[in-house]
Order: structure tokens, then sequence, then C-alpha cells
């Protein structure tokens, strides 16, 4: 099979494609197509979400899977999926369904069953489970929160900056189901079929300074799929969760890429 040709990157909460917007030049320039679709109603600009972000609040985990995967149906040939954060549970869910040539999970939201909640991570992620009344709406994030959570290797200029240009809501009904999930009868949103042997190869990237989803997430993330096929985990050690902006970001994103086409099947 010929190697991949188009990249898909999916950016993760409290941003939107704009997060990439140096990982697709970068792409693009080594010849590869760059897609970054928005979650559906997230096409429009960060400031408009900000303006008005009822399209977060309507936000359902199936409705951003079913998207992404209408999008790369169009495709000619399997793509590399690159998922950041929520991203990187999207990708492992799309691959889960036989979706993606090879993925690649940057400091990768957990998929159910992952029960490694750290403290920095429940610091993180107090804005939005501190009110039960979040589950219904968008929940936004104010400097303080963002720099512990996303930015907290970066100067406080850096993070600065990173805020005003990426930073959008959440949808709490998300990042509530998300922990709800391992406590409910049945599959909930987030289920992998960890035992799949037809899933294609899959690689986490945990940055060592991750307050949000930090290293323990990722690598019990990836102990928990058993199939035959390829899960590998590598580690960077002081880089934060908004690694794809972090200084240095340009050797991630070759070392993941020679990864993908190593493994793409």
């Amino acid at each position: 099979m010929p190697a991949p040709d188009t990249i898909v990157l999916i950016h993760g909460f409290w941003v939107t494609p704009r997060s990439w917007e140096h990982w697709i030049s970068h792409y693009e320039s080594k010849g590869f197509k760059v897609l970054a679709p928005a979650y559906p109603g997230l096409e429009v600009e960060v400031e408009s979400l900000r303006a008005d972000p009822t399209p977060i609040a309507e936000l359902t985990v199936p409705k951003i899977i079913d998207h992404l995967a209408s999008v790369i149906a169009e495709l000619e040939a399997p793509p590399i999926l690159i998922g950041h954060s929520a991203g990187g549970a999207f990708t492992q869910l799309l691959l889960d369904r036989g979706i993606g040539a090879v993925g690649v999970a940057l400091n990768s939201a957990p998929t159910e069953g992952v029960r490694v909640v750290p403290l920095s991570q429940l610091k993180s992620t107090f804005p939005v489970f501190k009110n039960p009344a979040n589950r219904h709406r968008a929940v936004p994030i104010d400097f303080e929160q963002w720099n512990y959570a996303f930015t907290n290797t970066f100067t406080e200029e850096e993070s600065r900056a990173l805020y005003e240009r990426y930073a959008i809501p959440v949808n709490g009904g998300i990042v509530w189901g998300g922990v709800l999930a391992n406590f409910q009868p049945g599959h909930q949103d987030t289920w992998v079929d960890y035992d799949n042997d037809d899933r294609a190869p899959l690689l986490f990237v945990s940055g060592g300074e991750d307050h949000i989803m930090p290293p323990a997430v990722q690598h019990s993330n990836a102990k928990h799929y058993k199939s035959k096929t390829v899960t590998e985990v590598k580690d960077y050690p002081g880089f934060a969760h908004l690694l794809p902006a972090q200084e240095g970001w340009q050797q991630i994103a070759d070392d993941v890429l020679d990864w993908a086409l190593r493994h793409a099947g």
C-alpha cells in the first residue's frame, strides 16, 4: 500500500483548528495535503465562538466523530491521524472504527476505562466540575486556569498571547461525560475496543510537564490496549499540554510523522 499523502489534524477542547496553524504549514512544506477540520458548528473564528458559544454547548461526542469520519471518507486513501488532547481520544475512536492508516495521540484525553486521575488533572478541570450545571453549557476558561492547564512551561507573555489567540469555552457536558463514563453501566461515548486486532497502529506522545493530561494518563491509556496491533508511547520531558505550540514542537512534528510513515498500514 502506498504511503499516506494526507494528514488529518484533530484539535482538542478549549481551542479550535487555529491551534494547528503552524503544523499545517510545516507538513504542507513537506508535500502533504493537510486537513484540520473543526468540530461541527465550530468552523467560525475563535472570536465568534467567544461572543456566542452556542455551537460549543450543542456538541456531543457522536456528532464530532460522525463529522470527522465524514470528512475523512471524502479522501481517496486512509490518512495519518494526529489528534491533540480530546482530539487524541477522538483519534483513538476513529482508529477503532477502522478509519485512518495510522494514529498519533498528543497529550491525549483518556478513553473509557482509564481511571488514573492525577491531582494536577483535577485542578485543571475543576472549573468545569465545580458546578454540576456546567453539564448543560459551554464553560469559559480564564487566563490563570489556561496557564496552569495548558501553558505551565511557557513564559507569561507567551501564555497570554496564546490565550488571546486560541482559547474558547469548552462543552461542559462532554467533559463531565468523560468522567462519569467509568461509573455507568454499558459502553459510553468514549469507549473503544482495546482488543481490536484490526485497528491501525497508535502512538501516544506524552509531554512530561502536562498538567491536564499528565504522563500517567498517557501510559495508563496505552496499557489498556491488549490487541496485537502496535501501540507505543514516546515521552517528551519538559513539554506542557499545549505541546503543539511550545518551542521545539517542530522536532516532535517530524518525529511523529516519521513514526507514522514507518507504521502506516
